[in-house]
């Protein structure tokens, strides 16, 4: 059987793996194309990530966060042995797109993804919505309860409106200055 081409050019995939275990797919497939001398067709392998802020024990901590779990990017020319190649690594379950053949992601999809993994703005990520009740922990306003007006996960903020007076005040907080009731 002949070596065909089933897509054209260079293009960024999205391969499904099993949860938890994108680093490790990452590394076999990276392997397997050492073993299997494809990387003049299998260019680069990434578990997309974006660095968060979470609350975690009470502390403000950094940490790179998966943006797909499940899933890593490879950048291949796809032919029937660069498919086979990635296709049977350990723990992959396939290539996302329809039918029998991969889709490749388009590039506006490709550069705002790569905006998102380079970005030098770390976004802050609290298991709050709005109109939960919470307890304030911290600050002038400590042991007061309110309700979860308003989240700014970007700067870290929540807004919370709390009564006093015998009125609804809205006050300003840091994540880390309340707890969920």
């Amino acid at each position: 059987m002949a070596k065909q081409t089933i897509s054209e050019g260079r293009n960024w995939y999205v391969v499904h793996t099993y949860a938890g275990y994108e680093n490790a797919v990452m590394r076999n497939l990276k392997q397997r194309i050492e073993s299997y001398d494809m990387q003049d067709k299998i260019f680069s392998v990434i578990v997309p990530t974006e660095k968060k802020v979470k609350i975690k024990a009470g502390k403000r901590v950094e940490e790179e966060e998966k943006i797909y779990p499940g899933y890593i990017l490879v950048e291949m020319v796809v032919t029937d042995d660069s498919w086979f190649v990635v296709r049977n690594t350990p723990r992959v379950t396939g290539f996302v797109g329809s039918g029998v053949y991969p889709v490749p992601l388009d590039k506006k999809e490709v550069d705002t993804l790569f905006a998102r993994m380079n970005a030098d703005k770390v976004t802050h990520t609290i298991n709050l919505i709005e109109n939960d009740a919470i307890l304030i922990v911290d600050g002038p306003f400590k042991d007061l309860e309110g309700k979860v007006s308003s989240i700014d996960e970007e700067r870290g903020k929540v807004k919370v409106l709390v009564s006093m007076f015998g009125r609804e005040t809205p006050v300003e907080l840091d994540f880390l200055q309340v707890k969920k009731v």
